[in-house]
């Protein structure tokens, strides 16, 4: 994914203290440690630029939810019933299990912070997870002075240099007036962070040019979503240098409307690729590529399947601010990379390697994970995690939650909202 150099059939990738020193046909290390990788395509790890890691433990609840129920199972039923533990579980299995697929980096959109304690939780479960995450504190309904405070406190305590770094959700133009917004972006510059913010144009307004209206569009920005904004709209975000987050499984299946990736592309941007939430949609990578690559060839016919990797890995490098660290193999980055099994019966004989992980790719082909050098995964088993306990943790975390809520898990629940 480096547009500086070919693909190789046969290649060697040299490592130094965790960062990417040389890619080669050949490269000669004879004291070098070796993975061999035969048999194995070689790739930077995926990134995934917004998820809300901590609804983990209702997997799948939500598969046939429109947004509406979501907002009222989720939001509504289950999060008053969190503790700072199911948040620390939840992030840190759904954490897991994204770097189990692949996912060296990425956003942890949080937005359940009923507590100084719930936040820390959250932040700690990514920490547990040899994985690179972006913290994304969701600021959320409360007061100005109470959102200034607790972000400064966690930002207190996370570096810029870590594996685990931080970000600001905005209150965004639907939930909040142009005043909160612009005091959110204050306070995410006066630290530092990057900011990532949910937005659509589904109701008939325009956001997006509200925001320019204020002078509240800046290339820190991600803007998650986006289905039914204007052309014009989709132009002043390329024009400001913004980044934008499409969730095509979540987008379909809730109401959202049609993803947005072509007509991004069309405006300028470069679209990248979220999960969004797995009550409703499945955790991995491979997937979401081949949903947003379906849809979209289905609609226009436009599009290919590298488009869909560098979305997956580049693009979404370049929208958290990681460019330069990770996103491609290329000397001077760090070493995320992933291995994914050539020879598996799903995958082989693999012709095209990009065509082959967008149209085929799925979990059970990635055999090694590496996050700056560091190997997490191998032969297809997440390094020194006790899996087992922690998913005996989780489930008892669910059952706990569910039982407060009083819901059923027989898979009879279905939350009521007020269009019923």
């Amino acid at each position: 994914m480096n547009a500086a150099v070919s693909d190789f059939d046969r290649g060697d990738v040299l490592i130094e203290d965790g960062v990417i020193v040389e890619v080669a046909e050949r490269i000669d290390a004879p004291d070098a440690a070796v993975i061999d990788a035969t048999d194995r395509i070689v790739l930077p790890g995926f990134v995934d630029t917004h998820r809300h890691t901590w609804q983990t433990a209702f997997r799948g609840v939500g598969a046939d939810w429109t947004f509406a129920d979501y907002v009222v199972a989720v939001h509504g039923t289950l999060k008053p019933h969190y503790r700072p533990e199911d948040v620390y579980l939840g992030n840190l299995l759904g954490r897991l299990e994204a770097l189990h697929s692949g996912v060296t980096t990425m956003l942890d959109w949080f937005h359940a912070a009923q507590s100084p304690e719930h936040a820390d939780a959250a932040l700690a479960g990514l920490r547990a997870v040899p994985g690179r995450s972006i913290f994304c504190y969701g600021a959320g309904y409360r007061t100005d002075d109470q959102i200034d405070a607790e972000v400064r406190r966690v930002r207190s305590d996370v570096p810029e240099d870590g594996l685990v770094t931080m970000a600001l959700g905005l209150r965004g133009p639907g939930e909040a007036t142009m005043d909160m917004v612009a005091t959110d972006l204050k306070l995410a510059a006066d630290l530092g962070l990057r900011t990532s913010v949910h937005v659509d144009g589904l109701t008939g307004g325009r956001p997006i040019a509200e925001l320019r209206e204020h002078g509240l569009l800046f290339d820190t920005t991600t803007f998650v979503h986006a289905n039914g904004i204007s052309d014009d709209e989709l132009r002043m975000l390329a024009d400001a240098g913004s980044s934008v987050s499409i969730s095509p499984d979540v987008e379909l299946k809730m109401g959202f409307g049609w993803p947005m990736t072509r007509r991004m592309l069309a405006t300028g941007l470069r679209p990248t690729l979220s999960i969004d939430d797995c009550p409703s949609a499945g955790g991995d990578m491979f997937a979401t590529m081949r949903t947003a690559y379906a849809v979209q060839r289905g609609l226009d016919g436009g599009l290919n399947s590298r488009d869909l990797l560098k979305f997956a890995t580049v693009d979404g490098a370049q929208a958290c601010g990681l460019a330069a660290r990770t996103g491609s193999l290329t000397p001077g980055k760090d070493a995320d990379i992933i291995l994914l099994r050539a020879n598996d019966p799903t995958a082989f004989p693999v012709t095209d390697p990009a065509g082959t992980i967008v149209a085929a790719g799925h979990p059970g082909l990635v055999d090694t994970v590496l996050v700056a050098g560091r190997v997490v995964k191998r032969d297809g088993q997440l390094v020194g995690m006790d899996l087992s306990a922690l998913q005996t943790r989780l489930l008892e975390s669910r059952n706990r939650i569910a039982a407060a809520a009083g819901i059923s898990l027989d898979g009879t629940w279905r939350p009521h909202t007020e269009s019923e």
